[in-house]
């Protein structure tokens, strides 16, 4: 479901996203509240949200939408023309899996919900450095204490670790001589431990319990 108060904008992303065969955009949003209804309805897999729009901004309705039971299980991707750290840190942290500027190209955005939609975070290179950077210069708030990674297993703290420095399942699997199954049972299993909304979730739990410190935020992609 696109969700963006430009007819324009909407209009081009249907085009872009009904090319790929295994897409298909089921409906279309205007506003916040009007998005909030449809996905009640419509039951998308995946919600393309813009940040900003008149009434119920992107997100204050991303944040409604993973708070509702009947809608809790569908995964936004954030699109915006602003990538302010401040934009991507409150979208992470009302439940959005991903987000994305709305100059990527076609390709890169098809495969952005295809990454959502099996269960990744999208969470590109420059992003991840720059909240990890946020962090270590101006710590939010917390929502997590080290106290909560507790109750994880040596394995999954250090998985953890891992998905914070914005390693994929492949990445992870390649660095730790596991099979890309193990990893994602350890991120499963610690999704669940920890309360985790989703993998991005997980990458502000890893920061927040200091598993991603200043000397780890230079990383070879």
């Amino acid at each position: 479901m696109i969700v963006d108060d430009q007819a324009v904008i909407r209009a081009g992303l249907r085009v872009l996203i009904d090319r790929d065969p295994d897409l298909t955009v089921v409906g279309e949003a205007v506003t916040g509240e009007q998005a909030l209804e449809l996905a009640a309805s419509l039951q998308p897999d995946i919600v393309l949200m813009d940040i900003r729009m008149p009434g119920l901004d992107g997100i204050q309705a991303t944040r409604q939408l993973r708070a509702e039971p009947r809608t809790s299980g569908i995964k936004v991707i954030v699109l915006t023309t602003f990538d302010t750290d401040e934009y991507v840190f409150d979208a992470l942290r009302c439940g959005a899996s991903g987000f994305l500027l709305k100059d990527a190209d076609p390709g890169e955005l098809r495969r952005a919900v295809h990454v959502v939609a099996d269960g990744d975070a999208l969470l590109t290179p420059n992003i991840t450095r720059r909240l990890i950077d946020r962090y270590t210069r101006q710590p939010a708030e917390p929502e997590w204490s080290p106290a909560a990674i507790a109750g994880l297993t040596e394995r999954e703290t250090e998985v953890l670790g891992l998905v914070g420095r914005g390693l994929t399942n492949k990445d992870i699997a390649a660095h730790l001589r596991l099979s890309q199954a193990t990893v994602k049972t350890h991120v499963s299993r610690a999704m669940t431990k920890l309360g985790a909304h989703d993998r991005a979730q997980l990458v502000i739990v890893a920061y927040e319990c200091e598993l991603v410190r200043r000397g780890e935020r230079d990383i070879t992609w």
